[in-house]
């Protein structure tokens, strides 16, 4: 392991015996390792989110809560945590148990300092390596999590703000119809910016308003008939990262006047507890309706809507941008024929036709059940509309996709014979093909053929 990542490492110690315990936390200091030492599980437990250690190296008897209860808490809080279990000489048969129930090594006293650093140092780079997946794989496009997809001007806008603001702190408001894709936005600024944290949603108009304060908040334990045990609310959860709230516009009068507090003070009390605790996330709002105008009726903190609007990103519906339909119903048929496992079918032109004369009350997420549908050889759901609503330039986009989809089908997926099938430059033909999202290797006859020959 490279010194770098031992300095990247901390350390949550938890022993009783106040000379062990300074012993353990002088070895790991002098091997330049963060390190927060306790006497009790019950007070690692209190300063756990603050710490947010990486290692957890602790005596297999305490006072209060044991090592194993104290293991079986840091699991519930954090399955990837590697933990290290202490145990004197008569324990042998707790630290199997540990082992047994998840703990990542342990140490029989006496012990060594560089036998604690060393094992460590082992946990910190595992730790670290599962931390790092982690984070790649949140970063692969899927079916469920993708960017911003179209080529209309609106959703260019779109992503230009997006890179402009992303990598800022600023708190955002998103406007938008429901299913217009304010969530996919939100999830794109965080992958965007330079926050470490999660990426926490909450949709304030599903939760009852008895619930909700617990739910942004937090609680303690006894806080109210129920809570057997501490919650970390969904703003604490979300320190370092972002805190979507979709349909803020549902918040109620006293709920907005808490989270204005938050945004200005940034920290917050759980439920029954008077302590402040410090958060550092962004917070990303959106609402499907005008809430200017909500504001101005009384029926929205005018505050709360100034404080949230020094940037803001609107999103327009799918039906004012219908040139971005042949791109993300390509996306989502794709991505259901995978999660299904079948062939995905063509899109033809005359299903395009028919899915940008409709009016789409639904928006993107409409799109995204009927060509979920369309996948499955069911009914789309789609009718015909009455006249036709579409423009020219959509029409024209939608026929130039079908022909050029045909000519990579009869070249067999080769990009120069379909050029000259279409008498078009191959270059502009790339051009084409990377606009309208289509893979020549899709359409070869030959497995793992197609392409520039």
């Amino acid at each position: 392991m490279s010194q770098g990542a031992a300095h990247a490492a901390t350390v949550m110690l938890v022993e009783d015996d106040a000379v062990v315990r300074k012993a353990c936390e002088q070895a790991l200091s002098l091997s330049s390792i963060g390190v927060r030492a306790f006497a009790s599980a019950e007070a690692a437990l209190e300063e756990f989110h603050q710490v947010q250690p990486s290692v957890v190296v602790t005596d297999v008897r305490l006072p209060g809560i044991d090592g194993l209860k104290f293991l079986e808490e840091l699991h519930g809080r954090n399955k990837d945590l590697p933990i290290i279990v202490v145990t004197g000489h008569g324990d042998v048969s707790m630290a199997v148990e540990a082992m047994r129930d998840g703990a990542y090594d342990f140490i029989e006293k006496p012990f060594s300092s560089e036998r604690l650093v060393e094992s460590v140092r082992r946990g910190h780079e595992r730790y670290s390596l599962i931390a790092e997946n982690r984070r790649l794989r949140e970063r692969l496009p899927s079916a469920d999590k993708s960017a911003v997809i179209g080529q209309s001007s609106a959703i260019l806008r779109v992503r230009r703000l997006i890179s402009a603001l992303a990598p800022t702190d600023v708190d955002i408001l998103l406007i938008g119809e429901t299913g217009a894709g304010k969530e996919v936005v939100a999830k794109q600024l965080h992958d965007e910016s330079r926050r470490t944290g999660h990426f926490v949603a909450l949709n304030c108009g599903a939760l009852p308003e008895s619930v909700i304060e617990s739910e942004i908040f937090g609680h303690e334990a006894g806080s109210f008939t129920g809570a057997h045990k501490r919650r970390i609310g969904k703003i604490e959860h979300a320190n370092r990262g972002t805190l979507f709230l979709d349909e803020i516009e549902s918040m109620t009068p006293a709920m907005q006047t808490r989270l204005l507090r938050v945004l200005q003070e940034r920290e917050i009390q759980r439920l029954g507890s008077n302590e402040s605790v410090p958060v550092d996330c962004r917070v990303i709002a959106a609402a499907k309706g005008d809430l200017k105008l909500l504001s101005d009726q009384g029926r929205f903190r005018a505050d709360l809507y100034y404080r949230l609007n020094v940037a803001s990103i609107e999103i327009a519906p799918l039906r004012e941008r219908l040139d971005d339909i042949p791109l993300l119903a390509t996306h989502f048929i794709q991505c259901a024929a995978e999660r299904y496992r079948v062939e995905p079918p063509e899109l033809t032109v005359e299903v395009l036709m028919r899915w940008q004369q409709h009016h789409w009350p639904g928006n993107v997420r409409e799109l995204k059940n009927a060509s979920e549908r369309f996948c499955l050889g069911l009914d789309d759901g789609v009718a015909a509309a009455r006249s036709s609503g579409y423009s020219l330039a959509a029409r024209l986009d939608v026929l130039e996709r079908s022909m050029i989809s045909e000519a990579l089908r009869n070249a067999g997926g080769n990009v120069g014979k379909a050029a000259d099938l279409l008498q078009m430059p191959r270059k502009t033909l790339y051009d084409k093909l990377h606009r309208h999202a289509l893979v020549p290797a899709d359409f070869s006859t030959e497995p793992g053929k197609g392409g520039a020959r």
